[in-house]
């Protein structure tokens, strides 16, 4: 596997320019995550609208490039779902970087942007650090 494929513009953008790492104020849902096995932490901010939907999400924390691009394509990804859809997506997301689901069409359709990071499932080193965020939230939002 050739590891620049994963280290492109798009995910590079994630890890110089996040849109979603900062401090979130009113926050229904916070949850801290941390991968023990390299030091990755973060701190994860979610606010439900009335409508039950995530109406925004936010992380802060340090980690590994990979650790914080996951953390911000996840965050954009979530805005608008419902609790439900989003442990769906994270388990899906789980079983793309373990190499469980392989369907290239069906990853880039419901993980978007995040399905870049499919690369991940060929180094099994750097799949705790891509997951972070995605346990965070699922283990968030079934508390």
């Amino acid at each position: 596997m050739d590891v620049t494929s994963l280290y492109n513009e798009q995910f590079m953008d994630h890890v110089t320019h996040p849109d979603y790492k900062y401090a979130m104020e009113d926050a229904t849902h916070e949850h801290d995550g941390i991968n023990p096995s390299c030091g990755d932490e973060l701190h994860l901010s979610v606010r439900l609208g009335d409508d039950g939907r995530i109406e925004e999400c936010a992380y802060t924390g340090h980690g590994c490039a990979v650790s914080m691009a996951s953390a911000d394509m996840m965050s954009d990804l979530m805005v608008g779902k419902t609790p439900a859809e989003a442990i769906e997506l994270c388990a899906l997301f789980k079983d793309m970087v373990t190499g469980a689901e392989k369907d290239a069409d069906k990853l880039e359709e419901q993980l978007d942007e995040a399905a870049l990071l499919m690369d991940v499932s060929h180094m099994p080193a750097r799949v705790k650090c891509a997951e972070l965020a995605w346990r965070t939230l699922s283990e968030m939002l079934q508390e």
